[in-house]
């Protein structure tokens, strides 16, 4: 007697949702435990340092966030410097890869002056700094200050791995990496290797090899991106100055309106003009947008965002694996362009001063150059710094604004990083070498196209013109 599984019997196989969904299911969650650690309020005082002991559940939220945003800067130095050489390399077959680096400063120039003045118009028609009830009191000048000597000075490496040490002030000395100095010596070596010829081959072949063992590893680390979100956005809500908002609600209100403004107006509309779908791009790049905002840090999300763009955008590997890492060091429209040009503007409006013409022109000169004085260092606040001192404004102002930093950080950090992925896909839309198939393709289940299917695209600027 035949037997058979009529179609109603088949086993179905459990599939987790889309990669998207678990992220927004992860902002979600993320919100609530915070509100619920909030509300548990701290486990006491330290008597020895005065500082407050969390309890336990935002000490969990915190360890989760805290460790997946350390795996990802773990793979930023080695994934930038092999990257970067290996697309060096790459470029003895591209024509014209001058005129790509130009070109994509050029955009970075210009969408960062775009941002700077939506962030002063704002500044000046909603006065931030004429409707607060935060008192002088809270003025206070930060520890680390931004300078053109800074951006002088990180463009030599300390040593060919980029790293810097630091005191962590407990007798131990930690240990950080400056990405433009990375950037500096695998630009030196990727050139060095095509003058070399043949001899190089070895070397390259290593280099490549080793780039897709990192970004396999890589692949790893952001299959935990959606239970990370739990603790970032958590352990977010739990310990940052909320309650802060109320005396600067005003600035609040302008530096969000700035970031969508840029966000959902300038960077639809540049699309538009390209004839490139807005749906197609936001789809393409949430995954590195979402990581952005919850662990706002440009850096760490560095390698999401150089994946997303390569694989979901069409962006050529050759040209991708460069625009994107100088991007993340250089191409800030949240940090060093809306934060900046409104703060500057509060700080004036709060202490009385005027502001003419030619200060509103240095405010937009140091949002288009400057950014690159803050490559290395975290934070907008050095870029502030920066503005604050060109102007010759009070540098005390900067203690306003710290109790609600953690809060604006989140939506500036997401408008860096979509820029970032902005630029490269315009300037490879209007060089004709995107590739419009993938930017097109419908969104698969993953955070982008399984690693099989790219292997197959052409990895460099020149096979796709």
């Amino acid at each position: 007697m035949n037997t058979f599984v009529t179609e109603t019997e088949k086993p179905t196989r459990f599939r987790l949702p889309s990669f998207g969904v678990q992220v927004l299911t992860g902002l979600v969650l993320g919100v609530v435990l915070g509100l619920v650690a909030r509300s548990m309020g701290a486990d006491g005082v330290d008597a020895a340092t005065g500082e407050v002991d969390p309890n336990w559940l935002t000490e969990t939220l915190s360890t989760i966030g805290g460790t997946f945003v350390t795996l990802l800067r773990a793979v930023v130095p080695p994934l930038v410097f092999l990257a970067i050489v290996a697309s060096i390399a790459n470029l003895r077959d591209v024509t014209g890869a001058a005129r790509l680096a130009w070109k994509t400063l050029a955009w970075f120039a210009t969408t960062a002056l775009i941002a700077v003045s939506i962030g002063i118009v704002l500044g000046l028609v909603l006065r931030p700094g004429d409707h607060t009830s935060v008192t002088a009191d809270a003025a206070s000048a930060p520890g680390t200050t931004g300078s053109w000597l800074d951006f002088l000075t990180g463009l030599v490496p300390a040593n060919v791995l980029g790293l810097e040490g630091y005191d962590n002030g407990d007798g131990t000395v930690g240990m950080s990496f400056n990405v433009l100095q990375i950037l500096v010596v695998a630009i030196a070596i990727g050139i060095a290797t095509l003058k070399v010829g043949e001899a190089a081959d070895p070397f390259l072949s290593f280099v490549r090899s080793a780039l897709a063992v990192v970004q396999k590893v890589l692949w790893w680390i952001i299959l935990l991106a959606p239970i990370a979100t739990v603790g970032l956005l958590g352990n977010a809500v739990a310990s940052y100055g909320w309650d802060a908002l109320g005396s600067l609600g005003m600035f609040t209100v302008a530096i969000y309106a700035g970031l969508f403004l840029v966000l959902l107006g300038v960077y639809p509309a540049l699309l538009r003009l390209n004839g490139l779908s807005v749906k197609q791009f936001f789809s393409g790049a949430w995954p590195a947008i979402s990581l952005a905002f919850v662990s706002r840090s440009s850096v760490g999300t560095m390698p999401v965002t150089e994946s997303v763009t390569e694989r979901n955008l069409g962006v050529p590997r050759a040209y991708a694996s460069f625009a994107v890492p100088l991007g993340a060091t250089t191409k800030m429209d949240g940090c060093a362009s809306i934060y900046p040009a409104i703060s500057a503007i509060f700080v004036a409006q709060f202490f009385g001063l005027d502001l003419s013409i030619t200060d509103y022109v240095l405010i937009a000169f140091v949002s288009v150059i400057g950014s690159a004085a803050t490559a290395g260092v975290t934070g907008a606040t050095v870029m502030l710094t920066l503005t604050l001192s060109t102007l010759g404004l009070p540098l005390e102002g900067v203690g306003l604004l710290l109790a609600i930093d953690p809060i604006l950080d989140m939506g500036r950090t997401a408008v860096n990083v979509t820029g970032q992925a902005l630029v490269p896909t315009l300037v490879a839309k209007r060089e004709g070498i995107l590739d419009q198939a993938a930017y097109d393709a419908p969104r698969g289940r993953g955070a982008w196209r399984e690693d099989a299917e790219t292997t197959a695209r052409p990895t460099t600027a020149a096979t796709a013109a």
